[in-house]
């Protein structure tokens, strides 16, 4: 009788052993997270204009980011056919940066924003000019120098909110009636976004010339002296 236990016993244990050996034991990979690296960038800060005097130049882009650039004459893109800035840069003095800051928020508020085409212009690149087109009638003898060159004017258009140009009948640096201020044959719109950018820049210290759209003086810059200051084109 004993011997028939033990045979059970033993038999039972091989069956239990045998049953264990074909289960299969599901081992689950490890779940690998991959962390990517986020680089978020820091806001920029805006310079503010304490403690400046209002004849110190500065760059624009420095104290406002609502503003839209082309600088033409960076480029080859011009009545010159030259480019004589050797980088794309906007400068003013100070005076000058705060009216427009000020125009700017009006014309924002009307779902537009300047636009600009040129700011100051050393007068070392007026003789630059002057020599490529020495005909005062396109071209400010450098001699005597420009607003340009004082840091008090500006060329510019506008844009909506998305970047795409109001429509002002011509494009920048068109010598002819067409750009004329006087000039009232021409498309409703054009005339509308004309006065909404002459009106503006009036209300804010500036004054326009007859011939020239874009083209805007700070009243307030007509005694300034004709400066040659160079920005770095390495910032």
């Amino acid at each position: 009788m004993r011997y028939l236990v033990f045979i059970l016993i033993t038999l039972l244990f091989f069956n239990c052993r045998e049953k264990l050996d074909k289960k299969k034991i599901e081992v689950k990979e490890p779940t690998v997270v991959k962390v990517v690296d986020t680089v978020i960038e820091p806001e920029k800060k805006l310079k503010s204009f304490d403690g400046l005097a209002d004849t110190t130049f500065v760059r624009l882009a420095d104290f406002s980011d609502d503003f839209a650039y082309d600088m033409r004459y960076a480029t080859e893109n011009n009545f010159l056919k030259a480019k004589v800035y050797d980088c794309a840069e906007c400068y003013t003095r100070v005076k000058t940066a705060k009216a427009l800051i000020e125009a700017n928020k009006d014309f924002m508020d009307k779902g537009a924003k300047i636009k600009f085409f040129d700011c100051y212009r050393p007068n070392s690149v007026q003789y630059k000019m002057w020599e490529i087109v020495p005909n005062p009638q396109y071209v400010a003898d450098p001699v005597k120098g420009s607003i340009h060159n004082k840091g008090g004017a500006v060329d510019i258009t506008l844009v909506d909110m998305d970047g795409n140009e109001l429509d002002m009948g011509t494009d920048f640096d068109f010598f002819g009636k067409k750009a004329y201020h006087d000039n009232l044959d021409l498309p409703q719109e054009i005339l509308d976004n004309r006065k909404l950018l002459k009106e503006t820049m009036e209300a804010h210290g500036f004054w326009s010339i007859r011939t020239e759209w874009w083209h805007y003086n700070l009243s307030a810059a007509s005694n300034d002296k004709v400066a040659n200051f160079r920005w770095d084109c390495n910032d």
